[in-house]
C-alpha cells in the first residue's frame, strides 16, 4: 500500500486530534496545522488520481477489522476512477474552506474547535469514498453525520443552530435505518460485505424473491430500494429533504464543505458505487429517477421565493442532488458524478460569496436588506456572476455540460420515468436560472436596501476569502471541460474514465434530436435569466405584485409547502404526547422508578415496622415468644 494513499485520510484524523488537544493553546495560529495536512493529502489525492488514469486499480486490505462467526471485515482501500474523483472533489474543496474559514471565523469562540471539527469532517468523508467494503463505507457514513451534527450546532448556545444540529442528525437516523438494513440482507445473502466479492456475484440476485408480509418481492429491488433510504436522508431527498435548509444555521463554511462536495453527495456516490445491484432492478431506477424529478421540482419552487442568501442557495442544493438521483435513475451514472464534480466547484463558489457578502453586510442575512453591493465588492461580485453563470446551465462554463448530459441522458433512456424526468429537469433548469440571477440582483443590483451603518463599513473580504473565490471560479468555468461531447467536438473523456466502473449507456438518439434536446435547455436558462432581469431591473416593482395577486402561493412557497409543520403534527408531538403519557408516567415512573425505587421503599417501611418489636418491654418479649410457641404446637397438632 503507498504511504501517499494511507497519507490521505490519516493526515486530517492526525489533525483533528492536535488541534483538539493544543489548539486552545496555539489561539489564532490553531489553522496552520489543519491547512497544511488538507493541502498535503489534496496532493496525495492528485497523485492517486493520475496512478489510476496510467490504468492502476488499488484494492488492498490492511488488517482484519471485524471477525465474528462467518462474517470477517478487514479495513481496506479501494481506489479506482470513481474513488479517484471523489478524492479530488472531497480534498480540494476542503482545503479551500479551510482557508477560506480563517478569514470567515476570525475573532470568533472556538476558533480552534472549528477547525479541529472541519479535519474529522475531512477525514470522515475520505474514509467514506476510500472504503473497500460496505462496513467500511457505513463508518464513513457514520461518522460525518456526528462531525456535520458538531458543525452545524457550532454556535450551540444557540437555540437555532442547536436544534439545527439536533435536526440534521434525527432525521438523517430514518435513512440510516433502512441503509443498515440493506447491509444485513447483502451479509445475508453473500456471507461478505467487501465491494469485489458482493459485485462479482451480484448476478445471483437476477429472480431472487424475499417474502415480506406475505408478498414476494424481488431481493434486488430490496436491497436497493434499502440502500436508497440511506441515500435520501444524507442526499436531502424527498421526504428526508427537510435538514439540509435548516443546516444553514452553522457557520457559512461548513454550508460549502457540507451542502457543496461532501456530506450530500455521499448518496449519489452510494447510488453510483453500487450500481451493479441498481441494474438488476429497473422499478428501484425508475423509483429513483421519479422521486428525483419530483424533489428537484419542488425544491426550486420553494428556492423561488426565499429571502433568506443562503436558504436560496440551501433549496437550490436539494434541486441539483436531486439531477444527479436522475442521472443514476437512468443508468447514467457517469452523468451523475459528472455533475457531482461540476456542482462542487460552483456551489462552493455560491455559498462562499454568500457567505463574503454576509461578511461584507455586518452578518445580515436577509436579501431584502442589501442591494448595490457591485461597486463595493467587486471580485464577490464578479465570482458570484460566473456561479450564477454556471449552475444556470450558460454554455461553456461547467454546469452546462454536466446538466446537458443529464437531461440528454433522461431523454435518451428506455426506462418508462426517463421522459417525465427530461421533461421536469428542463422545467427546472428554468427555474434554476430565475432563482439564481433573483439572487444576483437583488444582491448587487439595485438601490441599497441597508442601514446606514452597514453602507459606511461595505468592504470587500480580504484576500484570505477572495482567494478561495477566485479559485472555485476558475473551477466553475473549467470543471466541466472534461465532458465535452461530441456533438460539441469534444470526446467526452468524463465518461470513457469512468466506463470501467460506472459503465456508460449507449447513446440512441440522433445527433440532430441531441442539439435540439441541447437547445432547449439552453433557452430554458436564457429565458430564466431574462426573466428575472425583466422582475428585478426592469420593474422592480413586480414581484411584490405578483406576491400581492397570488398571496397564497406565494405563503405555501414561502411556508416550504408546510412541510415542517405537517411532520410536526403528525409525527413529532404524537411522537412527543405518547412519550410523555405511556413511556414517562407508565414505563419510567410507574414500572421501572416502581420497581428500582419501590422495593428500597417497601423493604424500609417494613423495617420500620418490624423496629418497633424491639421495644424493650420484657413482657412484650414473652408475649412473642408465647404466642410463637403456641403457633408452633398448633402446626405440629395439625400435622398429627
Amino acid at each position: 500500500m503507498p504511504a501517499s494513499l494511507l497519507a490521505i485520510p490519516l493526515l486530517p484524523l492526525a489533525s483533528f486530534v492536535l488541534t483538539l488537544l493544543l489548539g486552545k493553546r496555539w489561539g489564532t495560529r490553531a489553522h496552520w496545522l489543519p491547512i497544511i495536512t488538507v493541502l498535503i493529502s489534496f496532493g496525495c489525492a492528485l497523485a492517486a488520481f493520475f496512478r489510476v488514469r496510467s490504468g492502476e486499480i488499488i484494492n488492498q486490505d490492511i488488517y482484519i477489522w471485524i471477525q465474528s462467526g462467518n462474517l470477517t471485515v478487514s479495513f481496506g482501500f479501494l481506489v479506482d476512477q470513481l474513488t479517484a474523483v471523489m478524492l479530488i472533489v472531497v480534498t480540494s474543496i476542503s482545503a479551500l474552506v479551510h482557508i477560506y474559514s480563517v478569514g470567515y471565523m476570525k475573532g470568533e469562540d472556538g476558533y480552534y474547535r472549528f477547525f479541529a471539527y472541519l479535519s474529522l469532517f475531512t477525514f470522515s468523508m475520505l474514509m467514506l469514498v476510500l472504503g473497500n467494503n460496505f462496513l467500511q463505507l457505513f463508518f464513513g457514513w457514520e461518522a460525518v453525520g456526528l462531525s456535520s451534527y458538531l458543525l452545524i450546532g457550532f454556535y450551540y448556545e444557540k437555540k437555532s443552530a442547536a436544534d439545527a444540529g439536533k435536526k440534521a442528525f434525527i432525521v438523517n437516523r430514518f435513512g440510516d435505518f433502512g441503509f443498515i438494513l440493506g447491509l444485513f440482507l447483502i451479509f445475508t445473502q453473500f456471507g461478505s460485505l467487501h465491494y469485489q466479492e458482493v459485485f462479482s456475484r451480484v448476478g445471483a440476485l437476477d429472480g431472487q424473491t424475499i417474502s415480506l408480509f406475505g408478498s414476494q418481492i424481488n431481493l434486488a429491488t430490496m436491497i436497493a430500494l434499502l440502500l436508497f433510504c440511506g441515500a435520501i436522508g444524507k442526499s436531502a431527498q424527498i421526504p428526508l429533504h427537510i435538514w439540509l435548509p435548516d443546516a444553514m444555521e452553522g457557520p457559512t463554511p461548513v454550508s460549502a464543505l457540507i451542502h457543496a462536495a461532501t456530506m450530500v453527495t455521499a448518496g449519489v456516490f452510494l447510488v453510483a458505487r453500487c450500481n451493479p445491484i441498481f441494474a438488476l432492478s429497473p422499478f428501484a431506477l425508475n423509483l429513483i429517477t421519479v422521486l428525483g424529478a419530483v424533489t428537484a421540482l419542488f425544491a426550486a419552487t420553494i428556492a423561488l421565493v426565499q429571502t433568506d442568501i443562503k436558504r436560496v442557495v440551501a433549496y437550490s442544493t436539494v434541486s441539483q442532488l436531486a439531477y444527479m438521483f436522475i442521472g443514476c435513475g437512468v443508468g447514467a451514472y457517469s452523468a451523475g458524478i459528472f455533475h457531482l464534480f461540476t456542482h462542487a466547484f460552483f456551489k462552493a463558489l455560491l455559498f462562499l460569496g454568500c457567505g463574503s457578502v454576509i461578511l461584507g453586510m455586518h452578518h445580515e442575512q436577509d436579501v431584502r436588506s442589501m442591494g448595490g453591493l457591485k461597486p463595493y465588492m467587486p471580485i464577490t461580485y464578479w465570482t458570484f456572476l460566473l456561479a450564477s453563470l454556471s449552475i444556470s446551465g450558460v454554455p461553456g462554463l461547467a454546469g452546462f455540460f454536466s446538466k446537458d448530459e443529464i437531461l440528454l441522458m433522461a431523454f435518451n433512456t428506455e426506462l418508462g420515468a426517463g421522459k417525465f424526468a427530461w421533461a421536469i429537469g428542463t422545467l427546472v433548469a428554468f427555474m434554476t436560472a430565475f432563482y439564481s440571477f433573483r439572487l444576483f440582483f437583488l444582491i448587487f443590483h439595485g438601490e441599497f436596501r441597508g442601514t446606514d451603518h452597514q453602507r459606511h463599513h461595505l468592504q470587500e473580504s480580504p484576500l484570505v476569502v477572495t482567494g478561495p473565490l477566485m479559485l472555485l471560479a476558475v473551477g466553475a468555468v473549467t470543471a466541466g471541460w472534461f465532458g465535452i461531447p461530441a456533438i460539441l467536438g469534444g470526446d467526452n473523456h468524463w465518461a470513457h474514465f469512468l466506463e470501467p466502473v460506472l459503465g456508460h449507456p449507449h447513446i440512441h438518439v440522433s445527433g440532430t434530436v441531441e442539439a435540439l434536446l441541447m437547445g432547449g435547455s439552453i433557452l430554458a436558462g436564457v429565458c430564466g435569466i431574462a426573466l428575472a432581469f425583466y422582475m428585478y431591473r426592469l420593474k422592480p416593482h413586480l414581484p411584490t405584485l405578483l406576491a400581492e395577486r397570488m398571496a397564497f402561493v406565494h405563503r405555501l412557497l414561502s411556508n416550504k409547502y408546510y412541510i415542517d409543520e405537517l411532520y410536526n403534527n403528525v409525527l413529532i408531538q404524537p411522537t412527543l404526547a405518547f412519550s410523555r403519557r405511556v413511556l414517562l408516567r407508565i414505563v419510567d415512573i410507574g414500572c421501572i422508578e416502581g420497581v428500582v425505587n419501590g422495593i428500597p421503599r417497601s423493604i424500609g417501611v417494613l423495617s420500620e415496622k418490624m423496629r418497633r418489636i424491639q421495644d424493650g418491654q420484657v413482657s412484650h418479649y414473652l408475649a412473642w415468644m408465647g404466642g410463637g410457641a403456641l403457633v408452633l404446637i398448633v402446626v405440629l397438632l395439625a400435622r398429627i
